[in-house]
Order: C-alpha cells, then sequence, then structure tokens
C-alpha cells in the first residue's frame, strides 16, 4: 500500500482556546496513539491534510508523520483513524491518527470498488448497494487500498454477500458473511415496496467513512 508523507508538530496545552488558535493560523490539533505507547498531541496544517484526502479519493492509506517538536525528529507510520468536521461548514476541526508496526495486524474499514454492469440491470433492473466499505484485519504490508467487485454477472434477484468474496491470503474480512453488500431487483418489486404516503422510507445500509462532530477537546 501506497505511504504518502505528512508534516506534524508537537502541540502544547489543550482546550478549546488552543484548538481555535490552531484553526485560525491554518492548523487543525490532531492525536496519534496505538498499541503500546503514550499518545502525543500534534497539530497539522489543515491544506496538506485535505491535499492528502483528495490525494487518496476515499481510498485506504497509510501515512507517514514527519513529527518536529521539543528539537526532536520522529517518523511515525499511521493511518487515519477518524476525522472530525465543522457541521455547518464541513471543514476540518480535528483528526485522529493510529500508529502502526509492520509486523502487527490492523483493523481497517476498506472501500469496494465496484467494477462493471450487471446484466439485470440492463434487462431493466435496479442496483441496490447496502454496503460502501468492509471492515477487515491482516497485517499492513497486504492490505489493500480498495475491494475490487465485478458485478457484470448479477441477474434480477441476485443477491452478492461478504462471503462470496475473496481477498489475499492473510487478509480476513470481519463483517458477518451473510452480510448483503449489492443486490439487482426488479423495477416492479421496487414499486409494491414504497411506502404509503407520509410513511418513512427504508433505505439500504450506507456506511460512510468520515464522522462528524460539533466539538472536540
Amino acid at each position: 500500500m501506497e505511504v504518502l508523507e505528512l508534516k506534524a508538530r508537537i502541540r502544547k496545552g489543550a482546550g478549546k482556546g488552543v484548538s481555535r488558535k490552531l484553526r485560525a493560523s491554518g492548523f487543525i490539533p490532531a492525536v496519534l496513539y496505538g498499541p503500546g505507547s503514550n499518545s502525543i498531541s500534534l497539530s497539522i496544517q489543515s491544506a496538506d491534510l485535505v491535499a492528502h484526502l483528495r490525494a487518496e479519493k476515499g481510498e485506504a492509506g497509510f501515512i507517514k508523520l514527519v513529527i518536529q517538536g521539543e528539537g526532536a525528529h520522529q517518523e511515525k507510520l499511521s493511518i487515519i483513524k477518524e476525522l472530525q468536521t465543522n457541521p455547518v461548514t464541513q471543514s476540518l476541526i480535528h483528526a485522529d491518527f493510529y500508529e502502526i508496526h509492520m509486523d502487527h495486524k490492523i483493523t481497517m474499514d476498506i472501500p469496494i470498488h465496484l467494477v462493471g454492469q450487471p446484466v439485470g440491470v440492463k434487462m431493466g433492473g435496479e442496483l441496490h448497494q447496502f454496503k460502501r466499505d468492509l471492515k477487515v484485519s491482516g497485517l499492513p504490508g497486504i492490505m489493500p487500498k480498495f475491494i475490487e467487485v465485478d458485478i457484470t454477472g448479477l441477474d434480477i434477484g441476485n443477491t452478492l454477500r461478504v462471503a462470496e468474496l475473496k481477498l489475499a491470503d492473510g487478509v480476513e474480512i470481519l463483517d458477518s458473511e451473510d452480510a448483503q453488500i449489492i443486490s439487482v431487483v426488479a423495477k416492479r418489486a421496487v414499486e409494491e415496496e414504497k411506502p404509503a404516503e407520509g410513511a418513512a422510507p427504508s433505505e439500504p445500509e450506507v456506511i460512510t467513512e468520515k464522522k462528524t462532530t460539533e466539538e472536540e477537546e
């Protein structure tokens, strides 16, 4: 998996006041933590992190944090564990990074990339996607950036479940084997299942990648 570099610096102080000053200067507060190590409070230039996220295009990836501060230089391999955004402006307000080691298994949410157009859709059916990513475990060196799923052969009435996916040896999907990923249904069935007027519609589960929160530390 590709590794991108991101500059960071040791952050002194905590609290909303410190965080506001950081954001006003173009930075956001962040924290790095992991098994067997103390957490490190950081500040990261917001524009650099946004550029990284755009380069990844929603895919999973590793980040080498190049940390400066207190006369020391550190490099830590990590993944983004959580991003917090302002609910109004959608701008980044905080980031959590998880330190990884190449000889220790990690768990990540890996996005699903669909390939092809189902034969059932060509015949008038509708495609329903229930999962956008899957929780996967394995050593960092063999973790995929995305899971490619060929859906060309799906006919009307077909459903693709987690159990049918095959990943590289040593990479394990933690989601239930019975969990639905994709189904193709007839339009008539879709119309019959539409709720009565005023009733709340039933939607397939959509797995989001980012969390949104109003405040942090």
